[in-house]
């Protein structure tokens, strides 16, 4: 009898969370499985190895990427905009996986480091035509990371470190002003 497409999932999330929390030496199946609260056997029934759990990770975020930057392009403040923005994390599955991703490549998997790669390649496509040139984008890209990685510190609540209300939008406006076509 197949196992409840969810339990794939949930396998996942909890390889994420532990990934996130704890590193990727921590994660492993077995902790994994306790996590997902399954049998290190249901684990295996959908990943027959940590590889292959790394692999479907990996394969979540280049989803979540692909479904983002056909938002993203779609966006009615314009992509700039937008990617500034979704810039600032916000819990969500995306940035759950940029960071689980970031883990797994600091853990030293080649995988992982490019997918990160594809991901910024595939942000720059669909930023690219939208500002005037490579120093424009270059200039959106790094702000983005600026912005993604202060407010990774300003978890711990130190406030101010990633301008939020008015402070972020008088920054897009900037940015915006120096880097649109």
């Amino acid at each position: 009898m197949a196992r409840p497409p969810h339990a794939r999932e949930r396998v996942l999330d909890a390889y994420e969370a532990l990934l996130i929390s704890a590193g990727e030496r921590t994660a492993t199946l077995d902790a994994v499985a306790r996590a997902a609260d399954v049998s290190k056997g249901g684990l295996l029934y959908h990943f027959a190895s940590k590889d292959e759990l790394a692999s479907a990770m990996i394969g979540r975020l280049d989803r979540l990427v692909e479904e983002d930057v056909a938002t993203m392009v779609e966006a009615p403040e314009g992509p700039v905009e937008y990617y500034l923005r979704t810039s600032v994390m916000m819990d969500d599955s995306l940035d759950r996986a940029i960071i689980a991703a970031s883990r797994l490549a600091q853990g030293g998997s080649s995988s992982a480091a490019e997918a990160l790669h594809r991901m910024r390649d595939r942000f720059a496509e669909g930023i690219s035509p939208h500002v005037r040139d490579q120093a424009a984008l270059d200039l959106v890209l790094l702000l983005s990371d600026g912005l993604f990685f202060n407010n990774a510190l300003d978890a711990a609540g130190s406030d101010g470190v990633v301008p939020a209300g008015a402070g972020l939008d008088a920054l897009v406006t900037l940015v915006r002003r120096s880097v649109e076509n």
